[in-house]
């Protein structure tokens, strides 16, 4: 039968032909490049940020002086960077030398972690021509390369070479899928977005699978600067995501992709079932506040609709991954609304985030999350979110049962089943959430 993508009331998991995801690869920093090395950081508590790298011409000195000025905060010599953002194989991917300098790293990225979720899924990247398969990922512009507007030996590459303009296409070209290919940037909640657009697709047909997924990689340091200026920048080189003792955010890289499909067709192929999307959904601030300030109306309307799609009970919701990005306006904003909806159906839900270990990776900060979100339920086990033994004061956690996860402990399941929720929320005044269901039988496959 038709899929309607969730659970309703009037009809049983039996009958419903759940969208899920069947496939997965992340690099995120601190070297990490697979599912299986991203699990054990997280199972350690391990802390993945490190200092700025020195080969990409950034002004460090500038950077790290730059709260000598008057109103602006102090930028630590620290961030969430990829290892291996600059490295590529161009020919492997069909792609010629001097097109390969001008590509931005953020396509170059996507083009590595899509071929890996594949594999991931059991699919092989090379024999995939003429599939009616969709590729959403989620970018924003992260000033790589001279602007196309001065002449040089590069000119004539540089209209596809743009980051946010042809991250997806540049995917579906390498691998020559046909299906709908689109680059969604919604700031920091593109991660999500992309997933609940591919989802909707392989719903209502366009396609008959997807990638979905998002990339950041920095080609300047424009973000530190701003966010200086903003006195939101982590002074410690530390993102304490829900701590009374967070400065600000601390910015990152990343990339994650999954592959989602049918469940009946990735049962039918012998695919690992990883989760299952049961709701997802996406909206806006609206006006009436500036455009970079967090709401919680917003934020707690998006939250219930979600819900409501899912057609499950709140309180079987176990593990919540927040956005969390330890900014003072950010976190109480996000908490209340969380309060409002999880904490208050009573269960006592874990919230974390991922950026306590990596930094705020923007675009692709909720594919990190999503991830680890799979990852904790098919190895039964909720990560420790770092600094947080130190709860924000600015909320009353006494209001409702929702808590920090503030140590390795186990995730029960509920009648075989793990469910978890996620949110991203992008400084244009978007939101993004999504509630996943993980089958416990599952759990043990090799990935």
């Amino acid at each position: 039968m038709k899929s309607r993508g969730s659970a309703v009331t009037s009809a049983t998991a039996q009958d419903v032909d759940h969208i899920v995801i069947s496939g997965m690869a992340i690099e995120a920093p601190g070297g990490i490049d697979s599912p299986g090395s991203f699990w054990s950081a997280l199972e350690a508590g391990k802390e993945l940020v490190g200092p700025f790298p020195r080969d990409r011409g950034w002004p460090i000195d500038d950077l790290i002086s730059v709260a000598e000025r008057e109103g602006w905060s102090p930028v630590s010599d620290a961030g969430g960077f990829l290892d291996s953002a600059a490295e590529f194989d161009p020919a492997f991917f069909g792609i010629g030398q001097r097109e390969a300098i001008v590509t931005d790293p953020q396509q170059r990225v996507a083009l590595r972690v899509a071929w890996r979720a594949l594999e991931n899924a059991g699919i092989n990247p090379g024999d995939l021509a003429g599939e009616d398969a969709g590729c959403f990922i989620g970018c924003s512009p992260m000033e790589y390369g001279p602007i196309a507007a001065e002449p040089n030996e590069y000119t004539g590459h540089r209209t596809i070479g743009y980051g946010l303009l042809a991250a997806a296409g540049r995917v579906s070209h390498c691998l020559g899928l046909t299906g709908p290919s689109m680059s969604v940037d919604a700031a920091c909640a593109s991660s999500l977005t992309a997933v609940h657009l591919a989802a909707a697709a392989v719903r209502d047909g366009d396609c008959e699978w997807a990638l979905a997924g998002a990339v950041c990689v920095m080609g300047g340091p424009g973000v530190f600067y701003e966010f200086s200026k903003l006195n939101a920048l982590s002074t410690d080189g530390h993102c304490r995501s829900y701590s009374d003792d967070a400065t600000g955010t601390l910015w990152g890289e990343g990339a994650g992709i999954v592959v989602i499909e049918r469940e009946s067709r990735a049962r039918q192929l012998g695919h690992r079932i990883y989760g299952r999307i049961l709701g997802s959904n996406h909206n806006h601030n609206g006006k009436g506040k500036p455009i970079l300030v967090p709401r919680t109306d917003a934020q707690e309307r998006l939250i219930r609709k979600t819900i409501e799609k899912s057609g499950i009970d709140p309180a079987d919701v176990g593990m919540i991954e927040g956005h969390g990005t330890a900014t003072r306006a950010g976190d109480p904003v996000e908490l209340i609304a969380l309060q409002n909806t999880y904490g208050a159906a009573g269960s006592g839900p874990l919230l974390g985030s991922v950026k306590s270990n990596a930094g705020h990776a923007q675009a692709a900060a909720g594919m990190l999350g999503l991830i680890k979100l799979l990852l904790a339920g098919r190895h039964g086990r909720i990560p420790a979110t770092l600094f947080s033994e130190n709860p924000t004061t600015r909320v009353d956690w006494d209001r409702s049962s929702l808590r920090l996860a503030t140590e390795l402990q186990p995730w029960e399941p509920t009648n075989g089943v793990r469910y978890g929720a996620v949110s991203s929320f992008g400084a244009a005044g978007s939101n993004a959430h999504a509630i996943i269901a993980m089958p416990v039988c599952e759990e043990n496959d090799d990935f």
